[in-house]
């Protein structure tokens, strides 16, 4: 486990997944503890996909290969590839486990810094294969809602009319439900996550904001590099995932193609990709 503070936040960090683990504020935890009875992750990294694929796969060049729901990285020990008080980048690389499901070289780091009341994340792939490599990349940060999610709103930065796309299973369909009109206020109720997540793929925002309407206590999650947003947690829990995603589970009705995947972004050989998103406490 790494440790990174600073005079507001002491972060920590797992070498597995790159996961964060802990963000304290003035003595309050911020993050859900991960209990295994419940949830057993805390703020798990999604890569080389994001939500699920039709029937756990997909097609490349017309060879078929099997990929789990969110992709396997979150489950890869990285190495601590720098280190200070309050930054930290962590790498994982491809290797031959990895290109059993996934036939790319990449390297993947995740670099943590901290900024005031601030935790910036820094996404870096590099393509080091000699042909197009496709993904997606997405963080499922789960916060600590201890007094229960029917007492927190989420606030985005624009008015919003939103409608969630129906999931059935790992993928979406086509029914689409309203959830607000013409607000930037989302009051949460336990109803939303009886059958799964609340997923848009149509939002103005690219910033949202965790917040219990009584005590003011808050978490703003600012992402200006994601079209997508979701959230979920297990229906009852103490917790409440804001995830920021730059591509989405397959419909229904889509091939298998990763090449035509909707939202899939698509890296030339040797080419980087930066992707940055912020965690701020504001409450």
């Amino acid at each position: 486990m790494i440790t990174l503070k600073n005079e507001f936040l002491t972060v920590a960090i797992s070498e597995r997944g790159a996961e964060i683990k802990s963000i304290v504020y003035d003595g309050t935890e911020y993050i859900w503890e991960g209990r295994p009875d419940v949830w057993a992750s805390s703020c798990p990294l999604l890569f080389p996909i994001c939500g699920g694929l039709k029937e756990d796969k997909y097609t490349l060049g017309g060879k078929e290969y099997a990929l789990e729901k969110h992709g396997f990285i979150r489950r890869k020990t990285f190495e601590v590839e720098s280190i200070s008080d309050t930054s930290a980048t962590f790498l994982s690389c491809s290797d031959d486990e990895t290109k059993k499901c996934y036939p790319f070289d990449y390297e993947l780091r995740v670099i943590y810094t901290l900024s005031g009341k601030s935790v910036k994340i820094d996404y870096s792939v590099k393509n080091t294969g000699g042909s197009t490599m496709y993904f997606n990349i997405g963080s499922h940060e789960g916060y600590s809602t201890p007094e229960g999610i029917e007492e927190y709103d989420v606030i985005f930065s624009e008015k919003e009319t939103l409608e969630n796309v129906v999931t059935n299973g790992n993928l979406l369909s086509g029914k689409r439900i309203p959830i607000i009109k013409d607000s930037n206020v989302l009051p949460l109720e336990d109803k939303y996550f009886e059958v799964d997540a609340l997923v848009f793929d149509k939002l103005n925002s690219r910033s949202a904001t965790l917040k219990n309407r009584k005590t003011g206590r808050a978490v703003r999650v600012d992402f200006p590099d994601d079209k997508y947003f979701l959230l979920w947690h297990k229906y009852g829990a103490p917790y409440m995932c804001l995830e920021p995603w730059n591509g989405i589970p397959d419909r229904e009705g889509t091939d298998f193609d990763i090449v035509r995947k909707e939202g899939i972004t698509a890296l030339d050989a040797k080419d980087e990709y930066r992707h940055t998103h912020t965690v701020t406490i504001t409450g």
